[in-house]
Parts: C-alpha cells; sequence; structure tokens
C-alpha cells in the first residue's frame, strides 16, 4: 500500500520497520568526530584484550550482571559505536535515537565479522573491539575516508540477551495479547458498519468477499495486479492507488506469500480469485505490530477494500 507523506511514496503494505532485527555489519555512515588513527602497523593490543582466531582484538572494560552468553539465533539489544581512522562510521545512538539496536546472532560470515564477538558478552558488558579494516572491505566497498591498513574500532554496550525460545515464547504471548485486543475492536467496527457474510481465518484475519471473481485463486510465488484503499477504523484513508490525492493511480503489483507485503495482505490476497473484490480487516500483528508509520498509530487496525485484477 502505499503512504503520502508529503511528496514522499512509501508502501505501507510493504514490510518496512522503524526499528527491526538487523545484522550489524560494516556500517559506513561518516561523521566528523575525531578518534586516533589505528593502523596495523602503529596499533598496540591493549592489555588485558584477547585475539580471537578470526584476527579480532576483543576486551571487555565493563563487566555485565548477565549469566547467559547468547548463541546462534539468539535474540541481543545493544549500542554500538564504529570508528575507523578520524571518523565514525556508525553510532547506534544518533541512528536509533537512543534506543538500542535488536539483532539476530547468526554464523560469522568471514574472518572480522564481529557477529564472533556477541558469544562472548553477557547483559551489561561493555566492550571494545578492533578489526583490520582490510578484513571488512575485502571487496574494494570501503569507504574513501578508510585506508588500506586502518584498524576499525567498535564499541559495544549488551543492553539484553534472550534465548530463541525465550524471544518467540514473548513474541506468540505479545501478539496473542494483541490480537484479542483488536479483536474485539474489528467486531464492533462489524456491527457499527452493519457487515454481512464476514469471516475470520484462524489467523484472526476478518475477511468480507464483496464481489466473487471466477477461476482459480493465486498461490504462492503468483504476481499478482491490486487495487486498493486503505483505512483506519476511524474512516481515515492513508493510502490508495485508484484516489488520485495519493499521486500514484496505477496498479500495485507483487509476489504473493514472499514477504513483500504485510501478513494480512499476504494471506487475504490468497482467498480471492481473479476480479474479485473484498474488505480486509487485519489485526495489528498481522500489519504493523507496534511500530508507527506516517499517517498510522502503533498497534492500528488496517482495513483494506482491495479488487485482485489479475495474477499469473
Amino acid at each position: 500500500m502505499i503512504i503520502a507523506q508529503t511528496k514522499v511514496k512509501i508502501k505501507p503494505m510493504a514490510k518496512t520497520m522503524v526499528t527491526k532485527k538487523v545484522v550489524v555489519k560494516n556500517p559506513i555512515v561518516k561523521s566528523t568526530t575525531k578518534k586516533t588513527t589505528a593502523t596495523k602497523e602503529n596499533f598496540k593490543i591493549p592489555e588485558g584484550a584477547i585475539v580471537l582466531p578470526s584476527g579480532i582484538i576483543y576486551k571487555n572494560i565493563i563487566a555485565g550482571t548477565g549469566t547467559y552468553k547468547p548463541v546462534v539465533d539468539d535474540n541481543i539489544l545493544m549500542h554500538i559505536r564504529a570508528y575507523v581512522s578520524d571518523s565514525m562510521l556508525f553510532d547506534s545512538y544518533r541512528l536509533n535515537n537512543d534506543e538500542p539496536v535488536p539483532a539476530k546472532l547468526i554464523q560469522p560470515q568471514f574472518n572480522g565479522d564481529i557477529m564472533a564477538v556477541f558469544p562472548l558478552m553477557v547483559e551489561g558488558d561493555s566492550s571494545v573491539i578492533y578489526v583490520h579494516q582490510d578484513s571488512l572491505y575485502r571487496n574494494g566497498m570501503r569507504p574513501p575516508f578508510a585506508k588500506p591498513g586502518d584498524m576499525v574500532k567498535y564499541q559495544i554496550k549488551m543492553i539484553g540477551v534472550k534465548s530463541k525460545a525465550d524471544y518467540d515464547k514473548e513474541q506468540k504471548e505479545a501478539m496473542e495479547k494483541a490480537i484479542t485486543a483488536d479483536e474485539e475492536k474489528i467486531k464492533a467496527y462489524i456491527e457499527e458498519k452493519k457487515l454481512l457474510n464476514v469471516r475470520k481465518t484462524a489467523s484472526g484475519l476478518y475477511y468480507q468477499i464483496t464481489k466473487l471473481g471466477t477461476g482459480p485463486n493465486p498461490t504462492k510465488g503468483s504476481q499478482t495486479t491490486m487495487n486498493y484503499t486503505g483505512y483506519l477504523l476511524d474512516g481515515t484513508v492513508f493510502d490508495s492507488n485508484v484516489d488520485p490525492k495519493f499521486s500514484h493511480v496505477e496498479p500495485f503489483k507483487f509476489p504473493l506469500g514472499k514477504g513483500a507485503v504485510i501478513k494480512g495482505w499476504d494471506e487475504g490476497v490468497a482467498l480471492l480469485s481473479k476480479g474479485a473484490k473484498a474488505k480486509l480487516l487485519i489485526p495489528s500483528p498481522l500489519a504493523y505490530g507496534p511500530q508507527a508509520r506516517p499517517g498510522l498509530p502503533a498497534n492500528s487496525v488496517l482495513i483494506f477494500d482491495v479488487e485482485l485484477l489479475e495474477f499469473n
């Protein structure tokens, strides 16, 4: 879907997030913060630091009170800054409004990948690591201000660590709670608008077929072509590809079931056949959940009038 904010086009159906899980690798945001240049030639390993098999130099500065060390597929929250030469590469405090950055721990992908450090840390740890810049920018993609031989310095503060099992459990419980709360809102809307023949799926999506289509339904991977209008429970229209005021009057195309759109769309469009029209009433966990968007408050129930024009 498309949210019009000034003249910028944003697709609210598309899966975008303000804050999301990220794999932090090779950030290249430059600032003017001055730091002392460190190179392979003049770098002195700090006292108490250890050198990992990958070549990363790691030192814990402040010991945290946590006891659990993350493993692959676990989730962490951290603040992180990175510097090279006299420039700052990355500052999560600035880029994420002083909120910690969530990340999913994966296997290191190369020598120098900072994913190798996180299994050494517990909640509350503050650490500094050094990586040879040549390890990070192996394919010639180094920033113009980074010189061969420079050392990249990371400052990491581990805010939280959750096992995959604990994280998945928390996410499931939060989703179930949100769907229950949204269901009451959706039911009230259906009653207020006197909508007939509304059905509910196992996930919590409500839908009403307003015009039957013909032929089979699209399947995962089908390239679908849609018309739509999206609005909130109070009737506020936030996007449409059939209303000229949103400046994109053209059919919307997306691959079904590939995560290119919000979950409520992937599920709802799969219920339609060619030419069908429907109203999708989507609880917030199947839309954007707690993340606010331009024109969309956090935890918004979204309603879409959609038409499946064609698919292949």
